[in-house]
């Protein structure tokens, strides 16, 4: 303990209230030999005066004074320094002012005639308290700054539609079920959700079906009693139980087997679940927001999923874009993105130019956001210029692999001849797009000639003014 008091008392700054010299001088000696600041004041209205010219981090106050009493002095303190604490000295005879000045807000109190040691572990232990305190809001701020709706990144149509549903149902119980390709952002979106809903100061649990063998699962979810099965040594509060109060994400939620479904839906319908080898019931209070990359209507036609739980779940859809259907966001998230990864590692913040950025602009993305996101911490990592010239962008499967081979197989029909002519019209729309449909461009892209490339696209029959070039 004698560590700890070095660490946290040195340096700290007290501000001791008492109308008794004596007791002045004696905490003035104690408390500055502890290492602490001390300034010493002997009524309310003069402790005011040197709070208004100087912080401090604790109050140390007498109960009974001349001109006004140690409980209404705290509750001046709390009405301008709501965090700053406080800590009550009374005499044997006073007790139930110190228990009145606790119920006011007091960090704590201590009796007359006061202990050495117990004043230093009091004082510490109010310190490490406003500490805590201090720590918790400033993690709740980076957490609602990384998952708040402001960290959404998009000015597209799509992401602007995105925003205002999720403005309109973010501060309601209805369940919600996010759709859209991996990698959009169906996380961040829900914990949006969670954190512009009256349950944000409650928890927020995230839990990927698809990561979860099947046979933990439903432990995973709902909990499991001590001997429920071989292992479990002890009573395991599922995931349902931890966000009680708050919000849940289900991410993956058409992975999840058929029994467990059912579970899933008594917990929807009644908030009511029972643990693995439990027979009472356990009420929970619990937003779900449901997120998935399948179509969960076609899992529900095919029998793959209960047409009753997507009923439930789909009280709310908000369906994701991918990123190739918001390009125009791809500056902004490029922007963003190395901003993030700059600062984290103590980097520069490169600049992108236009051929760059009409590169990722031009890339397809089948990882959506989080391959953009990864793509730009390289970036920055590797580069040693303050302006990218060019990006490397991510290659392709090698045609080795299986499910290349199979797509460079033409439908059963389709001759050579024909499946090398569309290859043909792709490259040569891909390299006018890249060019912004300047031709000579194309073609120097391609390694012909301009009349080459002229007849290639009336041969293949492309029409260029049509071409989409953004």
């Amino acid at each position: 303990m004698a560590g700890t008091q070095d660490n946290t008392l040195t340096g700290a700054r007290i501000l001791v209230v008492d109308d008794d010299r004596a007791v002045r001088t004696v905490l003035n000696v104690n408390l500055s030999k502890a290492g602490m600041h001390v300034t010493m004041v002997s009524n309310p209205d003069a402790a005011i005066e040197a709070l208004e010219a100087a912080p401090y981090d604790l109050v140390l106050t007498d109960v009974k004074m001349p001109g006004g009493t140690g409980i209404e002095l705290q509750t001046r303190i709390r009405q301008s320094w709501s965090d700053l604490p406080v800590v009550v000295m009374t005499g044997y005879g006073s007790v139930n002012d110190a228990v009145e000045a606790l119920k006011g807000g007091a960090s704590d109190y201590v009796i007359k005639p006061i202990s050495k040691n117990e004043l230093l572990v009091i004082i510490e232990r109010a310190l490490e308290y406003r500490a805590l305190r201090a720590e918790l809001i400033m993690l709740r701020q980076e957490v609602e700054e990384r998952f708040g709706f402001d960290s959404l990144i998009g000015t597209t149509p799509a992401m602007l539609r995105l925003y205002e549903e999720v403005s309109a149902i973010a501060d309601t119980s209805a369940t919600v079920l996010l759709q859209g390709p991996t990698g959009t952002g169906k996380e961040l979106l829900a914990a949006a959700l969670h954190y512009r809903s009256g349950r944000s100061s409650k928890p927020f649990v995230r839990v990927n079906c698809a990561a979860i063998p099947e046979s933990l699962l439903e432990s995973e979810l709902f909990g499991h009693e001590k001997g429920a099965f071989t292992g479990a040594i002890r009573q395991h509060q599922g995931k349902f139980e931890q966000a009680h109060g708050g919000t849940l994400l289900l991410d993956e939620i058409g992975e999840i087997n058929a029994y467990t479904q059912v579970k899933l839906l008594r917990v929807l319908e009644n908030g009511e679940l029972q643990r693995v080898g439990g027979s009472s019931t356990v009420k929970v209070d619990v937003r779900v927001v449901a997120a998935t990359n399948k179509d969960l209507r076609v899992e529900t036609q095919e029998g793959r999923f209960r047409s009753d739980l997507f009923y439930r779940l789909n009280v709310m859809t908000l369906r994701v874009p991918s990123l190739a259907e918001r390009r125009d966001d791809i500056p902004l998230l490029v922007d963003h993105f190395a901003r993030i990864f700059a600062s984290r590692n103590k980097k520069p913040v490169p600049q992108f130019s236009r051929k760059a950025m009409q590169m990722l602009r031009n890339y397809h993305w089948p990882g959506n956001v989080r391959q953009l996101e990864h793509l730009i911490e390289r970036t920055v990592i590797l580069s040693r210029v303050e302006i990218i010239e060019e990006i490397r962008l991510p290659e392709d499967a090698l045609p080795d692999q299986p499910a290349v081979r199979e797509a460079i197989l033409p439908p059963v029909g389709t001759t050579l001849q024909e499946a090398l002519a569309g290859y043909e019209r792709r490259v040569i729309i891909a390299a006018l797009k890249a060019s912004g449909g300047v031709q000579a461009q194309a073609a120097r892209r391609l390694g012909l000639s301009r009349s080459n490339l002229n007849y290639r696209i009336g041969r293949l029959g492309i029409q260029v003014r049509a071409v989409d070039y953004d």
